[in-house]
This record gives structure tokens, sequence and C-alpha cells, in this order.
């Protein structure tokens, strides 16, 4: 039998999903894939496009696998758009001119933006808010008008609020106009709206609801947006973010039958008027109704592959639930949640002191779960969803109380769903679980649940904890305990070596994993010098020398610098020592100079020199803060509110020295301009003119996050008081090499559970946590000192140990260019420590 082939138009999210579906379950290589993507780049995350703002790497949304380089039997071809499709001799032609034949062709070409007929909506200021190009145009405009400059968002649903989120993230001030009476009207009902609309309106949006735009002109900043009601917005530019319709004007043209409000009509087969030719995603009418959630578009991606290898499955329904975060602010929406149904009742619990919003719509016997609404804390969405059409395990009141019992997973039935994203069941997580399953990650690749959204990983935590699977905890081969339980271990019984530690609650002679570790907790619960008698031999290579190695076997020197200050003076120093000991220096990300190329045996003497002048550490080597960021705030800048560099120098005082089970990362902000980029960092501190908000579990790297609303409106001894517990609390609980950003989100309960431990002494340890903070700041001694003032720790520093005065002869450099380089003799060498 010869293959087939198949063409599919378009490569968003659920095109991509359709070729990924049908290549997996075709076992006899059937079927070979044509991809036809108008876009310049493959496949990405369209539902995350505003974590793109900052980073700017299309690479961060690019969805897993988007260019299929181990399939032959994918042709994925970037740049290409269908210009016509001859359904008589099956065959597609693209703008280019080529022709593509077919045996079965797909439709995913999706949805474009709605442009309402405004007066002045094609001027240059107003964009659309759909692509990466998109974006890089609200950039490009944005930074034009400078920081602080307005940007109004026509449309306040989902779409129209991550644009302002967008906009917000580009330092811009954000305008949100809403022709509804209230943000989100499909998700949320009139209290739910109201407490979104006072949230997202603390967190720096202006809101205009219950009027429309009239029209747009030229303004002195760029263009004058007039609303409805005779007010006037002068903003940079302007996004419409109100609405989408169904890209069908190709299947039109093919005279494919259309619905009357657009989208191509299909049958519960997703097959459309021409049985060659099916629809999937936004682009869909499946018997006549359009969806425009990514669920419903995966369902219809799956449903098409499986039509083509012989199968008859067929469009179930869709959940059109919804959980997002949109600007750090929790909003939920599922079931029946505007009580349509005849008889529902309305279970309603609206806390605005703690910001919180939620409503149950049950049958009217009260027990049956129709649908909900929460909003500020969408903790219970997990459990609840599911339970929607079934009969609730008790009071509706209590299933959303704080303080009421809530189901557990437990309690499902098997043909519950718990990730709607990709229609995945309880029986089929548990049925995995079964067959092998024991952590997450084999879930997710045994199932698909938690790849698309991530919001059921809760709910798979409990069903492999309730499951009877033991998921190890161990720290290594050596230890059975986590760290976090060594951690307890060593408070409680005041063991100070790790000799100790492990002839009493572990085995071995330990490894490279175990005794870091256990080096950085006794570092943590005292104030020891890290190189103190038995804790040296625990260190790696950078702890042990106090000094990051560097390629060529050499070090970097960092001397600290809180929020950036550094005197005359001391300037001169570092200048003077780069120079009398040939180092290369470059001014890092976080505001301190970087010294490199200084071989171990010079160390010491550099660090004399530098300590002299009254200079310390900066632990640019340790699981330690790292830095403080800060702009110049309202000492210099017109736009501060707050003293942003004072508060800085004061947290980098305060936590200087603090080991952890990673580095920790801080900036501080002097207005909501973010120029220190605080909310890229592990503690994020950005001023307002009501005082500070607090931002936690940011970071950069391979997979960077931004950080998410702690508290705001904090006094300067609250906002310390909040991180002190959250540090402390970190430090505690965290696993090995885990940073924050994880480490939040593995918390039962995420962010909510943090705030409640952090903000509410839920768990009754805040006044614990003070305490071991103040023991840490009272106990701190810079490192460098303590190694140039004890013989002991000086005599480690040396290149080898039976020739301790000669310099290692394999280290070299080559700075005939502009830069200073390392030439590379071997492999970077690892200093021989003494016998303890």
């Amino acid at each position: 039998m010869s293959r087939k082939s198949a063409v599919v138009i378009g490569h968003g999210m659920v095109g991509h999903r359709f070729v990924e579906a049908l290549r997996a379950r075709d076992e006899s290589d059937d079927w070979s894939v044509t991809v036809l993507c108008e876009e310049p780049l493959p496949a990405y995350d369209r539902v995350g496009l505003s974590s793109y703002v900052g980073a700017w790497d299309p690479k961060e949304l690019a969805l897993a696998g988007n260019d299929y380089p181990d399939d032959a039997l994918v042709d994925l071809r970037i740049g290409r758009r269908a210009a016509t499709i001859d359904r008589e001799s099956r065959k597609v032609t693209t703008d280019s001119g080529e022709v593509v034949a077919y045996d079965a062709l797909v439709m995913a070409t999706g949805s474009y933006p709605f442009v309402p007929p405004i007066p002045g909506h094609d001027r240059p200021e107003c964009f659309v808010y759909r692509t990466l190009d998109d974006l890089d145009g609200i950039r490009k405009r944005a930074d034009a008008a400078g920081p602080g400059a307005v940007g109004v968002v026509v449309g306040g649903g989902l779409l129209g609020l991550e644009a302002a989120n967008a906009l917000k993230l580009m330092g811009m001030t954000p305008h949100v106009v809403e022709f509804a009476p209230r943000l989100m009207p499909l998700q949320v009902d009139e209290g739910g709206g109201a407490l979104l609309a006072n949230l997202v309106t603390d967190l720096g949006l202006t809101v205009h609801t219950g009027v429309g735009t009239a029209g747009i002109t030229e303004g002195p900043d760029g263009i004058s947006v007039e609303l409805s009601d005779g007010s006037v917005i002068e903003a940079a530019l302007l996004v419409f973010s109100a609405g989408v319709r169904p890209q069908d004007q190709l299947a039109r043209d093919a005279g494919l039958e259309v619905g009357e409000r657009g989208g191509i009509i299909t049958d519960l087969g997703c097959r459309t008027s021409d049985e060659n030719i099916y629809a999937v995603g936004e682009c869909a009418a499946v018997e006549g109704r359009c969806y425009g959630l990514v669920a419903p578009g995966y369902t219809t991606a799956e449903i098409v592959a499986d039509r083509l290898l012989g199968g008859a499955a067929e469009f179930p329904g869709a959940d059109l639930s919804t959980k997002l975060k949109l600007m750090g602010v929790d909003v939920a929406s599922f079931g029946d949640a505007h009580a349509q149904t005849p008889g529902a009742l309305e279970v309603v619990l609206s806390d605005a002191a703690k910001g919180t919003y939620a409503k149950l719509v049950v049958s009217d016997d009260a027990k049956t779960l129709l649908g909900g609404i929460l909003v500020g804390d969408a903790s219970a969405y997990a459990s609840l969803r599911p339970l929607v059409g079934r009969e609730l395990p008790g009071d509706p009141a209590s299933l959303i109380s704080p303080a009421g019992e809530k189901p557990g997973a437990g309690s499902l039935p098997d043909d519950a769903e718990v990730c709607s994203c990709n229609g995945v069941t309880k029986g089929s997580i548990c049925g995995a679980i079964a067959d092998g399953a024991c952590d997450i990650a084999q879930v997710k690749s045994c199932t698909n649940a938690g790849t698309t959204c991530g919001g059921c990983l809760p709910t798979i935590k409990q069903l492999l904890a309730s499951s009877g699977v033991v998921m190890s905890k161990a720290l290594c081969e050596h230890f059975e305990q986590s760290r976090a339980e060594l951690f307890e271990i060593v408070q409680a019984t005041d063991t100070r070596t790790f000799s100790a530690l492990i002839s009493k609650y572990g085995k071995g002679s330990g490894c490279d994993i175990c005794k870091p570790v256990v080096a950085s907790i006794l570092a943590s619960t005292d104030s020891d010098h890290i190189l103190h008698r038995n804790q040296a031999g625990l260190q790696d290579t950078n702890d042990h020398f106090l000094a990051n190695i560097q390629k060529n076997g050499t070090y970097s020197v960092v001397p600290r610098m809180p929020g950036g200050e550094c005197t005359p003076e001391q300037l001169i120093v570092i200048g003077e020592v780069a120079r009398d000991f040939g180092l290369y220096t470059k001014v890092t990300g976080g505001q301190r100079i970087d010294l490199f190329g200084a071989r171990v045996e010079q160390l010491p003497a550099i660090w004399k020199r530098l300590v002299d002048a009254g200079m310390e550490s900066g632990q640019a080597y340790g699981k330690s803060l790292r830095t403080v960021k800060s702009c110049v705030g309202s000492t210099w800048c017109r736009y501060g509110v707050q003293d942003s560099v004072g508060m800085a120098v004061d947290l980098e005082n305060r936590y200087r020295g603090l080991r952890s089970p990673h580095k920790l990362k801080f900036g501080v902000s002097g207005c909501a301009r973010e120029c220190a980029e605080a909310r890229g960092k592990d503690v994020g501190v950005i001023a307002t003119e009501n005082g500070w908000n607090l931002y936690v579990g940011g970071n950069g790297g391979q997979s960077p996050k931004h950080a998410q609303l702690l508290a705001g409106g904090l006094d300067d001894e609250t906002l310390v008081r909040y991180i002190d517990r959250y540090l402390m609390f970190y430090i505690r609980t965290a696993d090995r090499l885990q940073r924050t950003a994880p480490w939040v989100d593995s918390l039962e309960g995420g962010l909510d559970h943090l705030k409640a431990v952090v903000c509410e002494d839920s768990l009754g340890i805040a006044a614990d946590l003070e305490a071991a903070m103040a023991k840490h700041v009272l106990g701190y001694k810079d490192e460098w000192a303590g190694v140039l003032e004890d013989p002991e720790k000086l005599s480690r520093f040396v290149s080898f140990v039976n020739a301790p005065e000669e310099a290692d002869p394999t280290v070299s450099f080559d700075d005939t260019g502009v830069r200073k380089v390392p030439v590379l003799m071997g492999m970077p060498k690892f200093a021989a420590s003494t016998p303890e």
C-alpha cells in the first residue's frame, strides 16, 4: 500500500498537536505530513504570549519538538502561506507557487483579532495582540515612547488583561477599556469582576468598564483615545484585544460550508462539507459552534488523527473551564459559572479584606455541583472542577471556606477529568501509576497530563501519594532523608560535624552530593566559618577556595558592593589590584566588578588589599545571597517614589553570607518602571506610593520565571520581617539545589500556602524563623577576613601541596586582542585539599 499524504494548513498549538498525535499513533507509517506554517517561526505557546516580554527570546515559547528534527515523514515549511485549495484535484498552492497534493487536508488556520471599526483604528500607533511579531511592534513603539508612557487596551477579557500585563512589563502605564460592566465578563460574575478590578488596579492598571471606544485621533503623546462617555485618554499606543474571529477565508474561497457567525462547519468527527478536508482548533465550528480555548482545540486534533487512522472518535463536548494567573492574580471559572441552569443556587463567599471571591453554583437541592468562580485564590480549582455534574462530598460552603475541608483527589471517581487541557481522567492517571509510573515526570510521559498549563499537577501529586507509590525522598545513597529532614535533624540535635551526622543517621562515607549539602546546612544553622576544621573537607572547589573556578583553572574575585555602591577609594584599590595581578575586569549584571584570572596562591594577597580597603567577599562562589540589584530610586530619579538604593543596601547587609539550597538574588526598584528587574529575582521589592510590594520566586537562567506578589503596601519593618520568614522557610524546606521558583511551585498549595505561612503565620513558626534570621545577622563574619586572620586556613591556598610557593605553569592568557582571555592547556584543574 502506498503512503498517503496529509497536509496541515497552519502551525499553531493545535496544528502541532495534530502532527504529534498522528505520528505517535501511526505505527505503520501510513501517512506523511506536510505542514504549511505562515508565520516565520514554528509552533509556539500562544497562551503564554506575555512571558515573551522581558526575555524577548522566541525559543522560550517554542513548543517541544516543533521542528520534528528526527522525523523524515514530516515536512515543515516555514513562512509558507496557503493561497488556494483545489478540492477537485486535491491540491494546495502556496503564496510562493508551490503545489502540494493531499489525500487529507487539515485546516488549522486558527483565528485573527477582531478590530472594531472605530474611526482611527488603522493609525500606526494601533496594534493587535496575537503573535510574536505583534509584540515586537508594540515593544518598538513602547521603547520610543519611554518609561511610564500610557498604553490603552481595548478589551477587558482574557486576552485584554494579558495584553495589559505585557504593556506593564514593558514599563508602560496600562489603561483597560471594557464595554461590558465588568472585566472578564464571560468568565466571572459581577462580584468576581468587581474584586478582580480592585486587585488589578492595586497592581497598576487603570480600568474603564461600561464604556466603549468612540474614536482615535492624533494627540500630544501620540494618540488621543475618546471614550463613549466623553472622557479622553492621552496615550502613546493602543492595543485591540476585543476578541477573535475564525480564520476561515481560505475555506470560504474553496467553497466549504461556514457558519453564520464564521467558522468552518464540521461534524462531530471534525470533517467539513468536503469528505477529504478536516478542521481543527479555533477555525472549526463543530456542529456550528467555535471554541476559543486550547483544550477543545487539542481534542479536535486528537479526533482527526484518530479518524485518519481508521478510528471513529467524536467530539465529546468542550470543557470551557479556565484557570489562569493575570498579573499575579488567580482567576478560575468552571462549569455553569453564571447559574443559567433552571433552579440553580449560588453559594458565595467574598472577603474583600483578603482579596478573595469564591462562588459555587449548585443544583436546587444543593447536592450537585454545577460550576463556580474563584478570584484571588484558586487553590480549590483542581479539586472542584472534576466534581462538576457530580454529587458534592459535603456542604457547599465548606468547600470554599478557608476553614472548610476540601475534597481530596482520592475521592474523585475514575472518569473524572483531572487534566482538562489533554482530556486525561483520574482513571488514566491511576492506571499509569499502577503500571509503574512513580513520579510526575513519568505520569506526564505516559498520559500527557500536566504538560500544557500545569494546573492539574497538585492533583497528580495527591494521586501519587494516595496510590501507595513510595516516592523516594532520599538525598543520596548515603542518606535516606531529604535535605529538609536533614536540616531539622541538624537543628534539633545540634550536630556540628558530617561524621557525626552520617554515623548516626546515614551510612558509608558520603559523596559529592551529600557533603556539600550538609556543609550548607551546617553553615545555615551556625556562624562557623565554612573552612572551619572538619567543614572544609565537605566543600566543593568553589567554596573550598572562596572563589569561582574558571575554564583554565584560575579563579575570579568579586568584592561585595551593596546596591551597586562603591567609594572612589575602593574603585582605585580594585583598579590597582587588577593592574598589579594582571586580572581581567568586567562589570557584572548584578552591579559589581568581577576580576578574572587569579591563581589560587594569589587569592590571599588580592583579598588582603581588598579587605584593607573596607571591602568584603561578594560570595559569588557560594549557594548564598549574591547581589541586591537596585535602581537609583527617589534619591536621584524623577520617577522614583521610594529610596530603593537605601533599601537595597540594608537588605544586602542583612542577608549577606546567608547559606541556602541555591544562590539567591534580590532586586529593588524605586517605582513600577522596574529598572532593577526585581521581578526576575528570588526576592523582588518594588516601591509604590503606599510602601513596598514584595515579590518572591522569580529567577532567570535556563527556565526564567517572573516573581509573584506575596504582599503589597508594606512598610520597611514589615517588609524585612516577611523576607526573614520567607528566606528561612525556604532554607529549611527546599530540596538540594532547588531555586526559589520551583520551590514555590512544589509547595502544597503553592503561593497561597506560602502567603499563609509568611504573612499569616499559619504554621505558628514565624517567631522561630525570625529568631533564626536574627541569629544569622548577629553572627555574620566576612569569610575572606576570617581566612586572612587564620594561618591554618591560609595554608590551603596553594597550587601544589608539595610546592606551596610554586605557581601553576599551565596557566596562561592571550591578551593580544581587545580582551584578555584564558588559553586552555588541558582540562581545568581542581586543586588538592590537605588531609583533615
